[in-house]
């Protein structure tokens, strides 16, 4: 096996206009590199069995997380645990790229989790 990177790893493309590269796609580990553009967000969801892990290559994103917001900078990370509700958002004016490490892979696993309203 030779290196990886996104010029050769499996590509997808996910969510509003948000790329993903395969960087590792094993079941037990996944490394995903992703590029979510300015004004994208994904959808709020957990993981039944999967942790997650969320580092910022490239601008910033928010992730809100179990209902607290992080801003997550170029250099800094954050652990979404299984089971906790989370969105990633690129409010930014820049692209934003991150890896995604996730273990097991997330792939298959996701239960979507809509804020609940109050009434």
């Amino acid at each position: 096996m030779g290196t990886v990177s996104t010029g050769n790893a499996e590509h997808y493309t996910w969510g509003q206009r948000c790329d993903g590269w395969h960087l590792l796609a094993g079941s037990d580990l996944s490394v995903i590199e992703e590029r979510m553009p300015a004004g994208a967000a994904e959808v709020r969801h957990r993981h039944a069995r999967s942790r997650q892990f969320f580092y910022v290559l490239e601008g910033e994103l928010t992730i809100e997380l179990d209902g607290e917001t992080h801003h997550v900078r170029m250099g800094e990370g954050l652990h979404v645990p299984p089971g906790a509700a989370h969105q990633v958002r690129n409010d930014a004016v820049a692209d934003a790229r991150m890896l995604v490490v996730s273990s097991p892979r997330s792939h298959g696993d996701r239960i979507d989790a809509p804020l609940e309203s109050t009434p």
